[in-house]
């Protein structure tokens, strides 16, 4: 199983940003301190810690369906790739992400399993996976998606009462029966040899695109960059905590209430580094025809937020539903879409 073979532990002298750490258990109770701590959190960086999930078995079972598509040939899984056109389903093959203007490539491989498919499952919505996906759809896929819309589904109920929105608000942007972009991805980073180059990132500062994400690792190389400063820090993987974060449209329904943190990652510190790395997320995105806009008719809190902030017409009215917003960012990560790139036709970006 990834990440369970003897490593050695995060080191002590290397500078992490500290995470506040919530309580799933404490957050399902109600419980009014650890409500404000979340609410804290997902407002002043938009980090936070999430310990006592009860998702350890479903992170194990995709960690092994993880390894053992990462394991077949790479003919194989290109039969299955996503493609340059914006679609953010199936596997992701090293090196055809640029990580910045200089036209730098990502190292990471990735497979991205749809909710939609996931849910539906033998019927396909999207698309074919390989038979290391299928085979385990039932046994780690299935149940991985259902305790992460669980988990995920009652952290945003939280935050849409302390939002000020009416009962069920974000909840009915993030129908589980409607299509999405939600997906389960397991992601493999090869051991890093040689020093860290702080200008080439493993994958390029970005904030993530949909609403909230739900994240499980083992070594470090998550960093992010704390509001207000110019260094880089890591976040220390800790056993048993799941890392959340606040992604684009939650931001933008807020109306900047709640914080989408810049954040990157590069090679885990030190011998660390010399270990193959791999991480399980889950992100929850807005149904696909959802109007990406600040909720401020529907919220008091927001339309205060949306009347204070500078340029608030461009920041959170973009023009685009959910599916538009997902599919254009997962297309301009492409090499072959920057503008800049040889490989760009006229007019593409």
């Amino acid at each position: 199983m990834p990440g369970l073979i003897s490593i050695p532990p995060f080191p002590e002298d290397v500078p992490t940003h500290p995470l506040l750490v919530v309580d799933y258990g404490l957050i399902r109770a109600r419980d009014e301190a650890e409500i404000n701590k979340l609410w804290k959190a997902a407002r002043e960086l938009g980090f936070w810690y999430l310990k006592n999930h009860g998702a350890d078995e479903e992170v194990n079972a995709m960690f092994d369906m993880g390894e053992i598509t990462m394991a077949l040939p790479l003919d194989e899984k290109m039969k299955y790739e996503q493609g340059d056109d914006g679609v953010s389903f199936g596997y992701k093959a090293a090196g055809v992400n640029a990580i910045d203007e200089k036209g730098n490539l990502d190292c990471t491989e990735f497979i991205n399993v749809s909710k939609d498919d996931a849910l539906a499952f033998p019927t396909p919505v999207h698309r074919a996976y390989p038979s290391t996906v299928t085979d385990r759809m039932d046994t780690a896929v299935i149940p991985f998606v259902k305790k992460s819309l669980e988990v995920n589904n009652s952290l945003l109920a939280i935050l849409n009462e302390k939002l000020g929105l009416p009962q069920d608000t974000l909840a009915k942007l993030h129908r589980e029966e409607e299509r999405s972009g939600c997906v389960a991805r397991v992601i493999r980073t090869p051991p890093k040899e040689g020093e860290f180059d702080e200008a080439k990132a493993v994958l390029s500062s970005h904030t993530d695109f949909g609403s909230l994400s739900f994240l499980h690792n083992r070594l470090g190389g998550l960093q992010v960059l704390a509001p207000g400063s110019e260094r880089w820090q890591y976040i220390k993987p800790l056993p048993g905590h799941a890392i959340c974060n606040i992604g684009d449209s939650l931001h933008i329904f807020s109306g900047g209430v709640l914080r989408s943190n810049m954040h990157r990652v590069v090679p885990p510190p030190k011998e660390q580094a010399r270990y193959e790395r791999y991480s399980l997320v889950f992100f929850t995105r807005a149904s696909d025809d959802v109007e990406l806009r600040a909720l401020a008719k529907e919220s008091a809190v927001i339309a205060d937020a949306v009347e204070k902030t500078p340029n608030a017409k461009t920041r959170f009215y973009p023009g685009a539903t959910a599916q538009e917003w997902l599919t254009r960012r997962v297309k301009n990560q492409r090499f072959k879409n920057f503008k800049w790139s040889p490989w760009a036709g006229p007019g593409q970006r």
